[in-house]
C-alpha cells in the first residue's frame, strides 16, 4: 500500500497487526475444517494426509500467535489489554474514509 495512503488513512503503523491477525484468523479455520474433514474420511491413506496438514496447521497457529504475543498485537493471558487492542482496532477502522 502507498505510504501516502497508510498515514491518511491510519493504516500505516496496523499493517504488520492486520496482516498477522488475518493469518492467526486463517490458521484457526485451517485447522477447523482439517479437524472435521479428518472425522469424516474413512480411508487410512486420506486420514494420514490430514493429520499432517492438521499437525502443520496448529505449528502456523502456535508460530503466528507468538509473533503477535511478542510484537504486542496480542494478549490472550491479559483480556482487558487485549479488549483495548480490539477497541482501538474497531475505532481505527471506523475512521477509515
Amino acid at each position: 500500500m502507498n505510504s501516502i495512503v497508510k498515514y491518511f488513512t491510519g493504516t500505516d503503523s496496523m499493517t504488520d497487526q492486520v496482516i498477522a491477525t488475518d493469518m492467526l484468523l486463517s490458521a484457526k479455520t485451517g485447522i477447523q475444517n482439517y479437524a472435521i474433514a479428518l472425522t469424516e474420511t474413512a480411508t487410512p491413506e486420506i486420514k494420514a494426509v490430514l493429520r499432517k496438514h492438521l499437525d502443520e496447521a496448529i505449528t502456523a497457529h502456535e508460530q503466528i500467535t507468538a509473533y503477535m504475543v511478542q510484537n504486542g498485537f496480542y494478549h490472550p493471558h491479559d483480556i482487558r489489554e487485549q479488549a483495548k487492542i480490539d477497541l482501538n482496532n474497531a475505532v481505527t477502522a471506523l475512521n477509515i474514509p
